[in-house]
């Protein structure tokens, strides 16, 4: 075969490739606010009582049985009198929010954060709850945020993933993959789960092929899955290995080269905390700032999470904080301050804050009395804190609200469809046009519910 044949059939190849794997960007339904997303999950259900909903009552009032707490069924044994939170709540920014001291520079971004008070999950338990945050559904295999953002609007990268999530160095989070799968939508749209302490395996090829055979098999190897996806129109499964395939291929160059830390500014590893003598919030910390690389370089949605699943001492890992509250959020809420932080700051300073949505999430509150018998807080499916900021997000705003006591939402009550309809208008999205034709119905981010919260728009 002649050297100009060659090249015009490798040619071809990369055309249909291209066309096959559809990897650029598509065009939303209306001009969004927000072109990425950055999601912080902190697994374990987060006590909103001891961060961001702050009750006097609860205060005034510690020591006392919960008026009508006699009647509640709860999760893990019987719940003692209210408990007010360990620390001082202070007003931060121009709005005078209440956070927590423990969060003081969270706390100083305060007026940039739109927060939901109102949140209520479909589940007390953790992983159901956890996968039902992050896809809509207390049932595994249901696309996830991300998967449905992927195959919403493509990637603007052709040599990285459009959806990355980064589990904490001390493990993966209730229903591991379940969180970040692609469900029944096409297997591309799957998250590509690596952090900066463990980079992707097995993307260097064999030290006796050099670069040259490396190029040419790839190339040969396109040529012929064109051809045969050509042959079997409409294989989605098919079509999605050879995606998978050939963006592993691709990523042998740009995955080493995001992941490389060392390149960034002593000032901004300062700025995030990699260097803290604290190894888990060191830890966080480089997840942090391989987030912000991942995001400028056209990832379109990254899952970041803070703190893994259960294990055998409750709240030592994630923020399950059942018998020992103070001791636990001590350690944790540190690890997630500096960092977050530090991200939210690195992406304002460098202009992406202007057009990337930040979403600080958890999957469910944790009771304002004390568990019988332990200084800790049980689970709580019906009220929790959740919040976003940045683009098209109304800064120093607050959607809904408990009682004075924290246990229920009881003004403007929002579900995770609310939140994920609201996420997918900054998108551009439409969340009831959004869709997927799978076992005879058009299935929904959304399912058949959810409103946009129009209070947080900007």
């Amino acid at each position: 075969m002649s050297t100009n044949r060659r090249h015009f059939i490798s040619g071809l190849g990369a055309i249909a490739m291209h066309d096959l794997l559809n990897g650029a960007a598509r065009q939303p339904h209306f001009v969004p606010k927000a072109k990425r997303v950055i999601q912080i999950f902190c697994p374990g259900g987060v006590s909103h009582l001891d961060t961001f909903d702050y009750k006097p009552e609860l205060e005034k009032r510690s020591g006392q049985p919960m008026p009508g707490g006699d009647k509640d069924v709860t999760f893990q044994g019987a719940n003692g009198n209210l408990m007010k939170s360990p620390w001082a709540f202070k007003q931060r920014g121009q709005s005078g929010k209440p956070i927590t001291e423990m969060l003081p520079h969270l706390g100083a971004l305060v007026d940039g954060m739109a927060f939901v008070h109102s949140m209520q999950s479909r589940s007390n338990t953790h992983g159901p709850a956890c996968v039902a945050m992050n896809t809509g559904y207390v049932f595994e295999g249901f696309p996830s945020a991300g998967a449905w953002t992927s195959y919403a609007l493509g990637s603007m990268n052709d040599d990285l993933p459009a959806y990355v999530a980064i589990p904490d160095v001390r493990g993966i989070p209730p229903s591991g993959p379940a969180n970040w799968t692609s469900g029944f939508l096409p297997a591309e749209h799957q998250g590509i789960a690596f952090n900066a302490a463990e980079p992707i395996r097995n993307l260097e090829p064999p030290a006796a092929i050099d670069a040259k055979t490396d190029k040419a098999t790839r190339e040969f190897a396109d040529l012929l899955n064109a051809g045969h996806a050509a042959r079997h129109e409409g294989d989605g499964d098919l079509k999605a290995r050879i995606a998978s395939y050939a963006l592993a291929a691709r990523m042998q160059l740009s995955a080493p080269e995001v992941g490389n830390l060392a390149s960034e500014s002593k000032a901004t590893h300062e700025l995030y905390g990699t260097g803290d003598s604290n190894p888990l919030l060191a830890a966080y910390a480089k997840n942090c700032l391989l987030a912000r690389r991942l995001l400028e370089r056209g990832v379109r949605y990254v899952q970041l999470y803070c703190a893994s699943r259960a294990s055998g001492v409750d709240g030592l890992l994630n923020w399950d904080a059942h018998k020992t509250l103070k001791a636990d959020y001590d350690r944790h809420l540190p690890i997630l301050d500096k960092p977050t932080a530090g991200l939210i700051r690195d992406l304002q300073s460098r202009g992406l804050l202007n057009d990337t949505l930040v979403l600080w999430t958890t999957e469910f509150g944790r009771m304002p009395t004390h568990q019988e018998g332990t200084l800790g807080r049980d689970h709580n499916p019906e009220a929790y804190t959740v919040w976003m900021l940045g683009a098209g997000v109304k800064g120093g705003t607050s959607h809904g609200a408990t009682d004075d006591f924290g246990r229920r939402a009881v003004q403007d009550i929002a579900t995770v469809y609310d939140f994920w309809a609201t996420v997918l208008h900054l998108l551009g999205l439409d969340h009831e046009k959004l869709s997927w034709y799978h076992n005879g119905l058009n299935r929904r981010l959304t399912d058949v519910h959810g409103h946009v919260l129009k209070s947080l728009l900007a």
